[in-house]
């Protein structure tokens, strides 16, 4: 193992010092049309965003978040992130860590349904949840009896996030936990530590920045969700609205410095997303390559 590690670090110099050898006319094409690409679908679309947003001025801009339905919508935004993060966050610890470190029957259709929001479309899981606990659902009867209120209500909202968004930290973390095996667990096992102490100090120490990855990324995708969202909502102002929804409102009203605006304050969270994502991938790889040449030096003495 340790020779395998000390020849993946001197590979990893070797093709950091080695240069490319294709010619420069197509390193230059290549690095052109990439450029061209992202500015095309990524940096013209920003900039039209924060262009319209601030088209009457930035007192203007500013008063679009004081109006009490875009308050609403941002503080109902929130909110759903706030509930839908932390209850995907405990599904896929504790999924990934029975598929990743445990045997047991089901655990093929385990995997598959946690890919389920994948394969199927928003809208669809939106009605999914209106079949469900709609007036004319199949619990719908007895949540009126019960005075009960799901759809057209925050708390299908909070569930249609929740669906859409649960395999991300599940996702991450299946495959490190899966290539990490259980050695070091069955290691402290035996040493005497108990289940909750080998998970708190060995297993979660171990996938720390996958398990955040997963949550930047859960946390991205339950703020910005729409389909499933607008399926659930019933686009009540000033109550079901979210983010999105209420940025598509204003904009269907020829509101379009307000809904620009909202749009902005989106855009914002995703490019501040991005940071983190990126700070995060750059420290896995930092600790990962110390990791690698620790290793070798130790291996080398």
């Amino acid at each position: 193992m340790a020779l395998v590690v000390a020849r993946t670090v001197s590979v990893r110099r070797t093709l950091r010092q080695s240069p490319v050898d294709e010619p420069r006319w197509v390193q230059g094409a290549l690095i052109a049309s990439s450029l061209g690409f992202l500015g095309l679908f990524l940096f013209a679309p920003l900039a039209a965003v924060f262009t319209e947003a601030l088209r009457k001025g930035l007192g203007a801009y500013l008063e679009s978040f004081r109006e009490p339905d875009a308050l609403s919508a941002i503080e109902l935004t929130l909110f759903t992130a706030a509930i839908a993060v932390p209850a995907n966050l405990a599904f896929g610890l504790a999924a990934s860590w029975a598929i990743a470190k445990f045997n047991f029957v089901g655990k093929s259709i385990l995997v598959t349904l946690i890919d389920l929001p994948f394969a199927v479309s928003p809208v669809i899981s939106g009605l999914i949840f209106v079949l469900l606990f709609g007036l004319q659902g199949w619990l719908g009867p007895w949540l009126a009896e019960q005075d009960i209120k799901i759809i057209f209500a925050v708390p299908g909202i909070v569930l249609a996030t929740i669906f859409v968004t649960f395999p991300f930290v599940a996702r991450e973390l299946i495959p490190l936990m899966q290539e990490q095996g259980t050695e070091e667990e069955q290691a402290a096992l035996l040493l005497g530590a108990g289940g909750w102490q080998t998970f708190r100090r060995v297993t979660l120490p171990n996938v720390k920045w996958a398990l955040l990855y997963g949550v930047i990324l859960c946390n991205a995708r339950a703020m910005g969700e729409f389909g499933a969202v607008s399926v659930v909502s019933g686009h009540i102002r000033g109550r079901t609205n979210t983010m999105p929804l209420h940025v598509e409102i204003l904009y269907n009203e020829y509101n379009f410095a307000a809904a620009f605006s909202v749009a902005s304050l989106l855009t914002l969270l995703a490019l501040f997303t991005l940071a983190l994502k990126a700070l995060v991938e750059w420290k896995r790889r930092e600790e990962v390559s110390h990791a690698l040449e620790a290793a070798a030096a130790e291996e080398g003495r």
